[in-house]
């Protein structure tokens, strides 16, 4: 980042004229330096009439030509000096600048946790590749789309276990989701009730404005020891809101494929109204999504649904340079006045 330097030698450094640094600067007045071409072109006209009209004294020379030393073209300097000065002066008056903005967001964000089913039916793939892998990818998309909401993972078969608690380290939450397996539950069966349950668990002591649950399923209560609808009404009772996905087409759909390579089918059915009456007691909404697009749509409506207002304070920081440019003006004003006060300058000009 550009900023003004501490030392004599930083303010003298040649990497001010560079054409990155240049380039980098936010100029206040750009007129100015639109106005460097036009004042260069007319100091040039100006040079030009002035060697012709100048006054010139009578010189008797030799018949031998004179040999023109390299000291002849220091008489030069002086109008370089003068030119390059001016150059800057405008440079200065540009003004250069640089702006930084920080910008701060920041929200009342909302606790949620995702209840993600990963029994055996879920490997059906009437989604591409197969349910869950399916599930996994919209969860993922809806979990990118937040800001500042605490997301925790529960994971559920026969058997229901916390996988990540309420965080906002998203990377953490994503490379957790991304390690989830069909099969990674011992205990097959689809047990609703105790996902509920570890989820109300993990949620019952939160502050946050809003809670919620997104309960995602293809199949009926088959396992556990609590029945949905009594976690949905503990659910309610801390003040979190249910909403059910029932994910998969019903009928016949391809299950996997035989020792010939020939794909198999299984019939399968969704238990719609166990999920309704969850989402209904949740003060939530239930979904139904056959194919992916469907379910994608589902988690755009939901984060919608469930979105919080940004805000968010900008902090702008705005540094002058022209201070650099204006004392190098300075240096080669000088100079200029120094060498127009030396041989270099003609005195019958003056």
């Amino acid at each position: 980042m550009l900023q003004l330097p501490d030392n004599f030698s930083d303010w003298f450094a040649w990497h001010w004229f560079q054409p990155a640094t240049l380039l980098a600067y936010d100029w206040a007045r750009p007129f100015f330096l639109y106005a460097i071409i036009p004042v260069a072109i007319f100091l040039l006209v100006w040079s030009l009439v002035k060697l012709k009209v100048r006054r010139k004294t009578d010189v008797a020379f030799f018949e031998s030509k004179p040999i023109r030393q390299w000291t002849s073209y220091l008489r030069f300097l002086p109008d370089i000096l003068f030119g390059i000065s001016l150059v800057l002066i405008f440079l200065a008056l540009a003004r250069p600048q640089k702006t930084t903005e920080q910008v701060e967001q920041y929200a009342e964000g909302i606790d949620i946790m995702l209840i993600l089913d990963t029994s055996g039916s879920m490997e059906l793939k009437d989604f591409k590749p197969n349910r869950l892998e399916a599930a996994k990818k919209v969860a993922e998309n809806f979990i990118n789309g937040r800001f500042q909401d605490r997301i925790g993972l529960v994971v559920f078969a026969g058997d229901a276990y916390s996988l990540v608690p309420l965080t906002t380290d998203y990377d953490l939450l994503s490379a957790n989701l991304k390690s989830v397996k069909l099969g990674m539950i011992p205990n097959d069966g689809t047990a609703i009730g105790s996902a509920l349950a570890v989820a109300i668990n993990r949620m019952r002591d939160s502050n946050a404005k809003s809670k919620i649950a997104i309960l995602i399923s293809d199949g009926e209560n088959t396992a556990g020891n609590l029945d949905p609808s009594i976690a949905a009404k503990m659910a309610s009772a801390f003040g979190m809101k249910l909403y059910t996905i029932g994910v998969g087409a019903e009928g016949t759909v391809p299950y996997g494929t035989d020792v010939f390579g020939n794909t198999t089918y299984v019939e399968t059915r969704l238990d719609e109204t166990n999920l309704r009456e969850i989402a209904e007691i949740g003060n939530g909404y239930f979904y139904r999504a056959e194919n992916q697009n469907a379910l994608q749509e589902i988690f755009r409506t939901i984060n919608k649904l469930e979105k919080v207002a940004i805000k968010e304070t900008r902090y702008r920081d705005t540094r002058e340079f022209y201070q650099v440019y204006l004392r190098f003006a300075i240096v080669f004003f000088l100079m200029w006045l120094f060498t127009k006060n030396s041989f270099l300058t003609n005195a019958l000009e003056d």
